[in-house]
């Protein structure tokens, strides 16, 4: 008989904690998750399904507040998060008439080409979708760039990696006010175009006429055009700003 050893096989389930069992079932089932077990006497447990994905809950410790998204997550490792993205936001579309990207729960929104995005259940749990190939990043901006593209880069690693669109405001809201003077016409519009596109997350709406404006303003070739909608996640909402060539 052969000897027993550790065998490098095994599967980790991430245990999450729940704050509310109702608004939990609810909101996955609306993702299109099959409930694979259901129990909430005498202790709450939890268990979600989907594709190769299995996620388990319980009772959420009292100083959980969802609102501070304090709960807890984990990271799901796959080879293209666009077909994850794009069956969540059209499953909760179907189940709830949209798909939030702000408050929560939520699904942040997603920027054709980037390598992740992250769903923050109804307790606050973050589940963050993760290409296995993602590039590593350097935060405050690649030291391969200088000026406003530095910028641009430090913002974007805000934006998508650290969740945090009023940081990558100030960041572009800065970095035109130090660079934008002698800076590239298309480097500008990329700011103009991501400053409008995190408009709604950061608050900023009020602002988005004045920079629709200044977009619009600026002479780009078909190339740079498409260069400022590859920057963004709503390039419908900047489209609509940009100059016509």
């Amino acid at each position: 008989m052969p000897e027993e050893s550790v065998r490098p096989n095994e599967t980790t389930v991430p245990l999450l904690p729940c704050t509310s069992a109702e608004e939990t079932l609810a909101f996955w089932r609306a993702l299109g998750f099959e409930t694979a077990y259901e129990q909430t006497r005498p202790y709450l447990y939890l268990v979600f399904t989907w594709s190769g994905i299995a996620l388990h809950y319980a009772k959420a410790p009292e100083v959980v507040d969802p609102a501070k998204e304090n709960a807890g997550g984990c990271l799901v490792m796959v080879d293209a998060v666009a077909p994850y993205h794009a069956s969540f936001t059209a499953a909760l579309r179907a189940a709830r008439g949209k798909a939030p990207s702000t408050g929560v729960p939520r699904i942040t929104r997603y920027r054709r080409g980037a390598s992740r995005f992250t769903v923050v259940d109804p307790s606050g749990n973050s589940l963050v979708f993760i290409q296995r190939d993602e590039p590593e990043v350097e935060y405050g901006g690649s030291s391969s760039l200088a000026g406003l593209a530095k910028v641009l880069d430090n913002a974007r690693v805000l934006s998508e990696f650290k969740q945090d669109p009023k940081a990558a405001f100030r960041a572009l809201n800065s970095g035109l006010k130090r660079h934008g003077d002698g800076a590239p016409a298309v480097e500008r519009a990329v700011a103009l175009g991501m400053l409008i596109d995190l408009a709604e997350g950061a608050g900023t709406r009020e602002r988005v006429p004045e920079w629709g404006r200044l977009l619009g303003g600026l002479e780009l070739t078909g190339p740079e055009r498409e260069r400022v909608l590859d920057a963004v996640a709503d390039r419908d909402l900047v489209a609509g700003w940009l100059p016509r060539g």
